[in-house]
């Protein structure tokens, strides 16, 4: 015979085994809500303990509540978990003495089975589902880019149209923490790579003598492709996750929704600010980081015994306006592509606390999957053309 006795307040439940086959819980006082928690937390492991090393089909607990002198809604709900224990080890539950308006209030629960729903189980997704679910996300995304990019060329429109109606004040403060602030990071940056490919080019070119083009044919690089690529790979790390997280917090917090219940577009209040502030900012950063690696092309090479000036004068008749200009012309591109990323993720932002992180991260990977597609695109057209 094994007893235990639980008391608190107004409750004692007194659980004992008869044997592997038998049990009876002897309940006494009030199964309320400050009672019956102590209890429920101490006399169900010892029921499933006593299940578990049960050796009888069936075995039987038999509940004395002959003393019990008020049940509450967590009575209930503790007699009705008693019952389910049984029914799952496929024993027998039984409640002798128990009062009758009790047990009425007990029986509106019979049958218990609606109580506790069968879990549905959950099946993975086959390839091909997938495929589907990916493919139509893919679509989805797709329909929402080009609504978006109909909605910031009418705001362009706008624009020239009112220009005096654009939020300057919003638009210069957007370009001064895109562009002033990230000075330090772009030259940094910018420096770096400048130096990295100098030697890296060195090494090869310095075996056939060929030391002083190293300076003119990186810089010419630098130029047409890994300034502009660079910086706007920089700009998307830094500004398209900001104006994302600006504006996915106003859209968590509802005030996008307020916007335009007030009447006011949210594109032309919002987003052609920052859009015209990526246009007008990237170019000068590019040309920015342009100056400083070749800069740093040039010190470097001063270590292979190639003099500045004539780093310098290869640079000139090597590196012509259409290189240039070409690199300004993608970096244009790239700021109206990497703002306006930013801003419609912004915009797509959905609910609860980890919305306005998975915004940021998604606008950053756009863009920087766009800026490769739109590199890829130019580098195609310098092909046919020659610019």
């Amino acid at each position: 015979m094994n007893t235990r006795n639980k008391v608190t307040k107004n409750t004692q439940a007194i659980w004992e085994v008869l044997s592997p086959q038998k049990t009876t819980l002897t309940l006494r006082g009030h199964l309320d809500t400050p009672s019956v928690a102590a209890i429920w937390n101490d006399i169900t492991p010892r029921q499933k303990a006593w299940l578990k090393k049960s050796t009888s089909l069936h075995p039987e607990l038999i509940v004395n509540a002959k003393d019990v002198e008020y049940v509450d809604s967590a009575g209930v709900a503790y007699l009705i978990d008693l019952h389910r224990q049984q029914e799952l080890a496929k024993g027998h539950f039984q409640i002798n003495g128990l009062d009758e308006k009790y047990r009425m209030l007990l029986s509106r629960f019979s049958p218990i089975d609606p109580l506790y729903p069968a879990q549905d189980e959950k099946l993975s997704d086959r390839m091909i589902i997938r495929l589907g679910k990916s493919t139509a996300t893919f679509f989805q995304d797709i329909k929402s880019l080009i609504d978006f990019i109909g909605k910031v060329t009418a705001g362009f429109f706008w624009v020239a149209c009112k220009p005096l109606d654009l939020r300057w004040r919003d638009m210069v403060f957007a370009g001064s923490q895109a562009g002033v602030l990230a000075l330090p990071i772009v030259a940094l940056v910018a420096f770096l790579i400048g130096v990295i490919l100098a030697f890296q080019s060195a090494v090869g070119l310095q075996q056939y003598g060929a030391s002083t083009y190293v300076a003119p044919l990186v810089s010419k690089g630098i130029f047409r492709e890994l300034g502009p690529l660079i910086t706007a790979i920089l700009f998307a790390g830094r500004s398209a996750a900001a104006f994302a997280a600006e504006i996915g917090t106003m859209t968590v917090n509802n005030e996008v929704d307020a916007l335009t219940t007030a009447g006011i577009n949210p594109i032309r209040f919002l987003v052609m600010p920052r859009v015209i502030a990526g246009i007008i900012v990237v170019p000068i950063l590019t040309m920015f980081a342009n100056l400083i690696s070749v800069l740093a092309v040039m010190l470097t090479m001063t270590l292979y015994q190639i003099p500045f000036i004539t780093s310098y004068k290869g640079l000139i008749s090597m590196v012509d306006l259409d290189d240039i200009y070409s690199g300004v012309i993608k970096s244009v591109i790239f700021g109206v592509v990497v703002a306006g990323i930013g801003c419609m993720r912004g915009m797509q932002t959905g609910t609860g606390a980890a919305a306005v992180g998975i915004s940021t991260t998604r606008a950053v990977v756009s863009s920087i999957v766009v800026i490769v597609l739109v590199d890829g695109l130019f580098a195609y057209i310098s092909y046919k053309t020659g610019f």
